[in-house]
């Protein structure tokens, strides 16, 4: 696939919908408790629009960002449209729960590993860099599962799960040029190389690398610092090597490297029903309304 054929299409499972994110627009379907798909539309702001957009290496970061931001404004929509106008969380309170989010993933994903592998390594008397890098990661890597693993047990979780793979589902029959049926639709992968499953894994492998590359902290204080301030980095570098991958899908090198991240996507997928495909096909088309606003300027 060439870089300019590389979709710009991508999605996010929220509470009883799904998001679907295009070059400048955004779609948000979800099932109401009246069972009916209610669908919010709005369009991307200027940083998804911008050079840093476009440029390889910053584009990670307009990601990352994505992924913070617009997917935590994602679920909150979705959660008010499924509670009671006294229970809508907006203002202060949003972004008070976007704080608290980013500092627990912060804290469980990466200084929760650095603490570990320091003393860890101070206890078994390891003397190598990457060793005790290579000890972190590896914690980190099972924390990612673990967790994954324990919300996974949620009743809640479990539908989100659902969706995520009528998402996956969805973009997998529209990039094969399929009808966009829930009948037709069902029988596609749960699987889709460009996943946000599969960029935390890509995340905590390069992880290993980058902070190995260090060499030793004697300071646990200073290994929180580099921890944080890497963080952007690990972000730039994973989403080139997942772009990377996705144009290369036609590679038997590729397709083998990328084996691990499609295997985790199993952990976050689950087979939606009819409706859920329903819901994921609405939000898919709505957004695909609104691009074609914007191909017509």
């Amino acid at each position: 696939m060439t870089e300019n054929r590389l979709p710009s299409y991508g999605g996010q499972a929220v509470i009883e919908g799904v998001m679907m994110r295009g070059a400048h627009t955004v779609a948000i379907a979800m099932r109401s408790p009246e069972d009916e798909i209610v669908i919010h539309t709005e369009d991307l702001g200027q940083v998804y629009q911008g050079k840093a957009a476009k440029t390889p290496f910053l584009r990670g970061l307009v990601m990352l960002w994505d992924a913070m931001a617009l997917g935590m404004r994602a679920l909150t929509i979705s959660a008010n449209v499924q509670g009671d106008e006294d229970e809508q969380i907006e203002g202060p309170a949003l972004y008070l729960t976007m704080a608290v989010s980013l500092g627990f993933a912060v804290v469980l994903f990466f200084l929760a590993p650095a603490a570990a592998g320091h003393y860890l390594g101070d206890w078994l008397n390891l003397q190598s860099a990457w060793v005790t890098n290579l000890v972190e990661g590896i914690i980190r890597i099972l924390i990612l599962i673990a967790y994954i693993l324990l919300i996974g047990r949620m009743e809640d979780i479990k539908r989100v799960f659902r969706y995520h793979g009528a998402e996956h589902k969805t973009i997998n029959a529209f990039e094969d040029n399929a009808e966009l049926t829930p009948e037709v639709v069902a029988g596609y992968s749960l699987e889709h190389p460009r996943c946000g499953t599969a960029f935390l894994l890509t995340v905590m492998v390069f992880s290993v690398i980058l902070f190995t590359l260090i060499g030793p902290i004697d300071s646990i204080l200073m290994r929180f610092l580099t921890r944080i301030l890497l963080i952007p980095v690990l972000a730039s570098v994973s989403y080139e090597y997942i772009r990377w991958t996705a144009q290369h899908l036609d590679s038997p090198f590729v397709r083998a490297i990328i084996k691990p991240n499609l295997a985790l996507q199993h952990l976050t997928t689950a087979e939606p029903d009819l409706e859920m495909l329903e819901v994921s096909i609405a939000s898919f088309n709505a957004m695909r309304a609104k691009e074609s606003e914007f191909s017509v300027l």
